[in-house]
């Protein structure tokens, strides 16, 4: 629940806060029932989760999906926990697995920590929404980026 209160990580989000164990438990369900792929990132060590990654249904007809990653706790931020759990997600869901022609995803465009992510990971820009989004009073572009699965892209 702290994650989610904390200003410093809900600032490119759209939960702006004031989270709640019951607001909580039902985007769990919504999750789960619009079957959503959603893992905990945890440091293999010792097992303490750190932030969560999530596949939103895959659209079957056109063969993507959409990425998203809350990396929550900022004691391990810049650590490269979120490369390599984006890497694992990745592979399974454009390699043999799953075999998606694509991943999409939004990122505001002055997260610059999260768009360097995404470009370390092979994603690349598809086209800017200006001004599309309004946190804390100010309307922000929204990079989307998409990753292309080599093996069956022209």
């Amino acid at each position: 629940m702290s994650w989610l209160n904390d200003p410093e990580i809900y600032k490119y989000l759209e939960t702006r806060g004031n989270q709640t164990i019951l607001s909580l438990e039902a985007f769990i369900r919504q999750q789960i029932e619009g079957k959503v792929y959603i893992w905990a990132v945890t440091i293999k060590e010792s097992g303490k989760h750190i932030g969560n990654i999530k596949i939103d249904p895959i659209n079957q007809k056109h063969s993507f999906a959409e990425y998203g990653i809350l990396m929550g706790d900022k004691s391990e931020w810049g650590k490269g926990y979120a490369k390599e759990a984006s890497m694992k997600v990745i592979e399974y869901f454009l390699g043999e697995e799953k075999q998606l022609r694509k991943i999409n995803l939004g990122v505001v465009k002055s997260n610059t920590s999260a768009v360097k992510l995404y470009e370390s990971l092979g994603f690349e820009i598809e086209g800017v929404f200006k001004q599309h989004v309004n946190y804390d009073g100010i309307y922000h572009d929204i990079l989307r980026m998409a990753l292309f699965n080599k093996r069956n892209h022209d």
